[in-house]
């Protein structure tokens, strides 16, 4: 397995869609599982650094490659409605595989735009979710984007959806591990990490970020969040004000200045998944 994974597995999400899953499992029956959502242009296996750590605390972490993403050099999708489908569909599998298994959703960056989606709507009051993990969400983009750009996005996105979107390269400004960031590009010569986006995906993913901010005091979930504060791809004061809108009783709150935009892969990243195991409280 490219990235430690103990077994893949997949699921179907359509007539002639399947999605693959990349499992990490204790050798135990586990504690708890984690359910996580990737980021934009990644893929399930970049959970491999935290599914490792959580593996040897008897924790599984299962992870798909969403829509678009699998080995595909140019992510493209339908709508971002498509994350949240299938998502659904992918609980689901989490349940049958683990029945009563706690079950904790985790997110990355556009991963964890489409938690906090499914925290307000899908998964809202499932009991089997006992609380969300997010990281450095992607409600705001830190990118400059050409106003031209914005203002034609909608048009271009019906017009011309698979048109690439110009962008420079930011795998360099994702982690100071130097060994991870030799991984993404590794992943990125192989084609199995994207290096562009259509502007049919960045047009969804935009009006995915649109009136969030009023729907975040209505959270109903423990949320542990981190952001990273130094992050070149997600506006992290946006993200921080955004997140402190969520129910104090609720919310476990960490900003990390120097980090770069990839929490769990960064150079701290043993003290957050402590701080996340601690917060997590499971029966030993």
């Amino acid at each position: 397995m490219r990235y430690s994974e103990d077994r893949l597995a997949s699921f179907r999400c359509g007539p002639q869609a399947e999605r693959r899953i990349h499992i990490w499992e204790p050798a135990t029956p586990p504690r708890a599982v984690i359910l996580a959502i990737h980021g934009g242009m990644a893929h399930a296996g970049d959970y491999v650094t935290p599914a490792l750590y959580f593996r040897q605390h008897g924790i599984a972490t299962v992870a798909y490659d969403l829509c678009g993403h699998q080995d595909a050099r140019r992510v493209d999708i339908p709508g971002f409605h498509v994350f949240l489908d299938d998502s659904v569909l992918f609980l689901q599998w989490v349940k049958r595989s683990y029945p009563d298994v706690p079950v904790y959703v985790m997110g990355h960056s556009m991963g964890a735009l489409i938690a906090t989606h499914l925290g307000l709507g899908h998964f809202a009051g499932d009991p089997a979710i006992k609380g969300f993990i997010l990281s450095s969400p992607y409600y705001v983009n830190a990118i400059k984007v050409s106003p031209v750009l914005l203002a034609l996005a909608g048009v271009l996105g019906a017009l011309a959806p698979r048109m690439k979107v110009p962008m420079a390269s930011l795998t360099d400004l994702l982690t100071h591990d130097a060994s991870i960031t030799a991984r993404h590009h590794a992943d990125e010569r192989d084609g199995v990490r994207a290096t562009e986006i259509t502007v049919r995906f960045g047009n969804a993913l935009t009006q995915a970020q649109q009136g969030l901010t009023a729907r975040m005091p209505a959270w109903s979930h423990r949320l542990f969040a981190v952001v990273a504060g130094d992050d070149q791809l997600a506006n992290p004061d946006a993200g921080e004000a955004m997140l402190k809108l969520v129910p104090p009783s609720l919310l476990t709150y960490q900003r990390h200045p120097q980090n770069y935009h990839e929490n769990f892969n960064e150079l701290n990243r043993e003290q957050i998944f402590a701080d996340i195991l601690q917060w997590m409280d499971l029966p030993a």
